[in-house]
């Protein structure tokens, strides 16, 4: 662990399993009630002095933190394919993403502004700094999920606690360690433990700010324990995306657009395809393609050259998506590839893909997060609509079609915080990211989501 940049052990530790092997491969300190104590302490302090340091010096620390984990990235991609099984070249992309993601948000502005000037007053319009933040961090991006808010939240003047998932902390605690060195002491640091000690974080009145991301029955406890003292939030919760095909799409799009954006990360990402609706008339044929795509893929080992997709994270994880599908095949859906478990060590699961399903089916009413993709027929676009929208979540969503000004007008009408043409998981540091309904509160990216690590405050001047 890392305190303002003091490195720190614990009197006890927990395992870290490798999902390719099922078998641990090193432990991690496991941070004591008496630590946090500790830790928010040094945060406390360092936000004294982090606060009141020059925009410049904080931009340029930013650059210099993007700038180690560049250097080190090598490092860092390893331990991310070791403990969240990801193909190495995976990890390098969301470590060089961390990286990008920093340098955006070094170059964000959200100066005062003066909103009135007149002979009666002079008003300014002020973002100040919150105090510590506490980044929650999820196990399927376990950096790239770090370093999102991360940036923002430095920017601002705020100091930050990172705790990663008690499933993903050994890349997130290095690379905490590694960037603190473009700190001053107090403003960077990271613990790690499971829930209990998400709860004493969260719940702690040094604790101004909590940046979440994770399943809703969490972040509602999150929220919950925010509210008791009226801490700032921002929750980025689960999706349950739906994807709408045309009868005009390109079905080269589907076999590389759509299917990615449903099995990118084997489908472990909030803002993945869930939900394939496909009109009547080419239903066979997006089956075709999409199948046809599923044989050409890799999956194993991350640290094996070749691999295009690894293992589900963690074998709860595992279990519930074999559940869901067992589930919808018991009520009538159709498996026309995949669904088979795998007999060797480690947490895979195949690509799956089943026809013939329901709205009323879990797997497609709840978020699965994982390589399944269920897909529904439609007779009418008005009716693909309102069965995307059916749901608690509201994250993206994405609508495929050669006629762009209609794709575009399908997409107008989706519930959710993104709506994509022709694209799905086109995520830019640039772009704000956050979702309606059940899928969270604020937004992340560019200067709305730096906003959300500040207190507006209003300097009126009488004249």
């Amino acid at each position: 662990m890392t305190f303002g940049g003091r490195p720190v052990d614990a009197p006890t530790t927990f395992g870290v399993v490798n999902p390719a092997t099922g078998i641990e491969f090193t432990s991690v300190p496991d941070c004591s009630p008496e630590q946090l104590e500790e830790c928010i302490g040094t945060a406390l302090s360092g936000f004294a002095t982090w606060s009141r340091r020059p925009i410049a010096e904080r931009r340029h620390a930013l650059r210099r933190m993007a700038d180690i984990l560049s250097e080190n990235a090598d490092f860092l991609a390893t331990l991310v394919t070791l403990e969240q099984g990801k193909p190495l070249p995976a990890s390098a992309r969301e470590i060089a993403d961390t990286a990008a993601s920093l340098r955006a948000a070094a170059e964000i502005e959200l100066d005062d502004e003066i909103i009135q000037d007149d002979d009666r007053y002079r008003v300014r319009v002020q973002y100040r700094p919150l105090g510590p933040v506490a980044i929650i961090t999820p196990w399927n991006y376990p950096v790239f999920l770090m370093g999102m808010p991360l940036g923002p939240a430095l920017l601002a003047g705020n100091s930050v606690i990172v705790k990663p998932s008690p499933f993903t902390p050994v890349a997130t605690l290095e690379a905490c360690r590694l960037m603190s060195a473009a700190l001053p002491e107090g403003v960077l640091s990271a613990v790690s433990g499971g829930n209990d000690l998400g709860s004493r974080l969260t719940s702690h009145p040094g604790i101004r700010k909590i940046s979440f991301t994770g399943s809703v029955a969490t972040g509602r406890k999150v929220a919950h324990a925010a509210v008791s003292d009226f801490k700032r939030f921002t929750l980025e919760l689960g999706g349950n995306d739906a994807a709408i095909l045309l009868d005009d799409v390109d079905l080269s799009l589907v076999g590389k657009g759509v299917f990615w954006g449903a099995f990118t990360n084997c489908g472990q990402i909030c803002a993945g395809i869930k939900r394939l609706f496909v009109p009547d008339q080419l239903h066979d044929a997006v089956v075709d393609e999409l199948v046809a795509r599923t044989a050409r893929v890799r999956i194993g080992d991350g640290m094996v050259a070749g691999m295009h997709l690894g293992p589900i994270n963690n074998e709860p994880q595992l279990r519930r998506v074999a559940e869901l599908v067992d589930d919808a095949i018991a009520q009538g859906a159709k498996v026309v590839t995949g669904a088979a478990g795998t007999n060797g060590p480690g947490y895979f699961y195949p690509l799956t893909i089943l026809t013939d399903c329901t709205d009323d089916m879990r797997i497609v009413r709840e978020e699965q997060f994982g390589p399944v993709l269920p897909i529904l027929r439609y007779q009418s676009v008005d009716e693909a609509v309102t069965r995307a929208n059916a749901t608690e979540f509201g994250l993206s969503g994405s609508v495929w079609g050669r006629d762009i000004a209609r794709a575009e007008d399908v997409a107008g009408r989706l519930d959710c915080g993104t709506a994509y043409v022709n694209a799905h998981l086109a995520l830019e540091p640039h772009i704000p990211f956050g979702g309606h309904k059940a899928s969270g509160i604020g937004v992340s990216n560019g200067r709305w989501g730096l906003a959300e690590f500040t207190n507006l405050t209003v300097r009126q001047t009488a004249r």
